[in-house]
């Protein structure tokens, strides 16, 4: 088993394209071409986010496609990185991982007003296909998420 910086010097050797730097949390930075790790975090995650560099991943205009993106990179680091890297990554991991982006994905979409599941209309707009509410989200992925009622008569999207 490696350690997650032993991990990272070996990608960095077989990936000379991308750039590896340890930082306070694992992510990809399509526009800088670089992947951050926590060095004493689970290899697992550093794989996670390699493949997400594999696999061309960027941006996304619903919130869908980025769970759908997470489930990708999860898929790809597990059946075509793993065993190469000879990292072990459980289905539970992985799974316990789609789960907060899951859980993230509900609360944007649930209702301010009502609680009901609402539909993304645009990249961070919600409608209530209940009570008819329109809200903005923010980003949210790594603070905490605000939701932002929108006056109904005037919304356009």
């Amino acid at each position: 088993m490696h350690s997650t910086i032993s991990l990272a010097a070996r990608l960095s050797g077989d990936y000379p394209d991308l750039r590896f730097i340890s930082g306070d949390e694992f992510r990809w930075d399509p526009e800088q071409k670089t992947i951050f790790y926590e060095s004493t975090g689970e290899p697992a995650f550093l794989l996670h986010e390699l493949s997400h560099a594999l696999l061309d991943h960027d941006d996304y205009l619903k919130d869908v496609r980025l769970l759908e993106m997470e489930r990708d990179a999860w898929e790809h680091a597990i059946f075509s990185l793993a065993a190469r890297y000879e990292v072990r990554i459980t289905e539970d991991l992985a799974q316990d991982a789609l789960d907060s982006y899951r859980d993230w994905l509900h609360a944007r979409s649930r209702c301010p007003r009502c609680s009901a599941t609402g539909i993304q209309i645009k990249k961070y707009l919600y409608r209530c296909i209940v009570c008819r509410e329109t809200w903005k989200v923010n980003d949210a992925r790594s603070c905490s998420l605000r939701r932002y009622p929108l006056p109904t008569k005037n919304t356009r999207y």
